[in-house]
């Protein structure tokens, strides 16, 4: 009987080998992982320190399993993954470039002027991972221009840094999705009592 199975599993493998198509998918868990570290880098103690639970892939599966299922099993597993591996994408993001390091190091000195709008609800996190000024009035007049610029620049540097983590990458069509990423996770690590728009762009307090 384990003898069939075993021939099934080959003639499988080898079916499966046939008409895989390789596609490229986007590393939806490693880039969350790589926009917390740079969150962390950028905000320090400000930042939320929730992380993403890491995905525990088919452990449940194999639990159950009795023995020799479980050796047929990762017998299957290991000739589609020989098979498929190049259909996925590396499992972290490249985040350590010059241009990258640089971008960081930008936004992270800026956030110390920044940080007190936050505090103040002078202004928010949008939901397409940038800021905005969301109240003026919270902002001294003589300050307004200065606030405006460093808003400015902040959001050039973000859609900078989302580019260049999908050019690092080799697969510059990501960029949306890095950026759709960091959009959900610069809400998720915002301190309590920083505005951030949701879905249908509303304003929320955290």
């Amino acid at each position: 009987m384990f003898r069939f199975a075993a021939i099934k599993i080959v003639a499988l493998s080898l079916a499966l080998s046939s008409c895989v198509t390789i596609n490229v998918y986007f590393p939806a868990a490693a880039a969350q992982q790589a926009a917390d570290r740079i969150i962390e880098d950028v905000w320090g103690s400000q930042a939320s320190k929730q992380r993403t639970p890491a995905t525990n892939d088919e452990q449940g599966m194999l639990h159950w399993q009795p023995r020799m299922k479980r050796v047929m099993y990762a017998a299957l597993s290991s000739a589609l993954d020989f098979i498929v591996a190049p259909a996925y994408a590396q499992a972290d993001l490249n985040i350590s470039t010059p241009a990258i390091r640089q971008l960081t190091q930008s936004m992270e000195a800026r956030h110390a002027q920044l940080k007190q709008y936050y505090d103040s609800g002078a202004i928010g996190l949008t939901r397409d991972g940038l800021i905005e000024v969301r109240d003026q009035n919270a902002i001294p007049l003589a300050e307004r221009n200065r606030v405006r610029k460093l808003v400015a620049e902040e959001n050039a540097d973000r859609a900078n840094l989302y580019r260049e983590i999908a050019v690092a990458n080799q697969h510059p069509e990501w960029e949306a999705d890095i950026r759709a990423t960091f959009a959900e996770r610069w809400i998720s690590k915002a301190a309590a009592g920083w505005y951030y728009q949701d879905a249908n762009g509303n304003w929320k307090q955290k």
